[in-house]
């Protein structure tokens, strides 16, 4: 497949796919479409920002019935963010409000029962709010044909194994699945065998390599000099900034402080509130923030266009959070920068790191008092 218009879509849906303009499909959606088309069950690991979410929204929206009684599909995402990215992908390819509802924590429950009120065709959700939900008996998914769960990855990580258990327990047997994951671990292959019927088996390039158009740089820094360090590459560097740290304490100590260097910064991450954090990603995704300093469970969701530039400033824990952070940038065709900070003591840990994902950042070296040497 070369293009969206060689599928046996209907006329409102090519209409949409090419209002959006998207015309040409990423290898995800190329491999996964007309699998997902037929009803069967796909399996699919690729990485962040290859399109994973058209993939499964476009056999998604035209296999779903417009009318009839309670949602007849579902999708699990790891967090709000996403869900929301989700449903709002969802409404600009469908036109339609009334036909999803969101189902997450940190929002109010009014709405979101309103919204399952009206009888809903979709419901995109977090496992731990739909859980709640059910048990309460506010939800009724006995009549879901089309169970989607993506960045399962993540969902295992956050804990919320057991959540999905409860949740496909009460869906219907004979349902579609469509998992979609970045990486195929052993706890994957497991979610794959209990909840997947014969799926189509799709991977795309490595599920664990950064793609090949950012640009990798690693910079042996003091501690005391990482600061002073970012604020030397935004004003070396031209376009936005994602800055991961380790801590909600070091995001909020990060922006404030370059907040009063005069960078226009803001930050994301558990402890605060979905209005804030909506707002956050709003502020850096529309250019009034140029910088947004994140932690990693909070940054998962995040789908930005056009992050020019990703810093480490702490050091991710495991190679596979290396790659999904810097997946953010140099997504598409477009291209994008990736420095990581190690102090001294961590820079063996960051050259294993190099290893295990077989790639070599361009390495700089920052000494006391001094600029940034190759």
């Amino acid at each position: 497949m070369k293009q969206f218009s060689e599928l046996e879509l209907s006329p409102a849906l090519q209409q949409q796919l090419a209002h959006a303009n998207f015309i040409h499909p990423t290898p995800v959606q190329a491999a996964a479409i007309p699998p997902a088309l037929e009803g069967r069950d796909v399996l699919a690991t690729a990485q962040t920002g290859t399109g994973k979410t058209l993939s499964f929204l476009i056999p998604l929206i035209e296999r779903l019935p417009s009318a009839g009684k309670g949602a007849t599909a579902l999708v699990l995402l790891p967090t709000r963010e996403l869900a929301m990215q989700v449903l709002e992908a969802w409404r600009e390819l469908t036109r339609s409000e009334g036909m999803a509802a969101l189902v997450c924590g940190g929002l109010a429950e009014g709405p979101q029962l309103a919204a399952l009120g009206r009888g809903p065709r979709l419901i995109v959700a977090t496992p731990g709010r739909l859980e709640d939900y059910l048990s309460r008996k506010l939800v009724k998914l006995s009549s879901v044909k089309l169970l989607v769960l993506d960045e399962v990855d993540r969902m295992l990580d956050m804990g919320f194994r057991p959540a999905i258990r409860r949740i496909a327990a009460v869906l219907p047997a004979d349902r579609q699945t469509l998992c979609y994951s970045a990486t195929l671990s052993p706890a994957i292959r497991e979610v794959a065998r209990d909840y997947l019927r014969d799926p189509v088996r799709i991977e795309i390039g490595s599920v664990l390599k950064p793609s090949p158009n950012v640009e990798l740089r690693s910079f042996e820094v003091p501690v005391d000099k990482k600061q002073e360090l970012l604020e030397h590459l935004l004003g070396a560097h031209h376009g936005s900034f994602l800055v991961f740290v380790r801590t909600k304490h070091g995001a909020d100590r990060v922006a404030r402080r370059l907040s009063r260097a005069g960078h226009s910064a803001t930050q994301i991450h558990g402890d605060r509130s979905q209005s804030q954090r909506s707002a956050a990603l709003r502020n850096f995704a529309e250019g009034r923030h140029r910088v947004l300093v994140a932690t990693d469970v909070a940054a998962r969701g995040i789908d930005v266009a056009d992050v020019a530039h990703v810093v480490n400033f702490d050091l991710p824990r495991e190679a596979e959070d290396f790659v999904h952070r810097v997946g953010r940038t140099g997504r598409a065709s477009s291209r994008g920068i990736a420095s990581t900070f190690a102090a001294p003591d961590e820079v063996q840990t960051l050259r294993r790191m190099e290893r295990t994902l077989a790639v070599t950042a361009r390495r700089y070296r920052v000494r006391p008092n001094a600029a940034a040497h190759a």
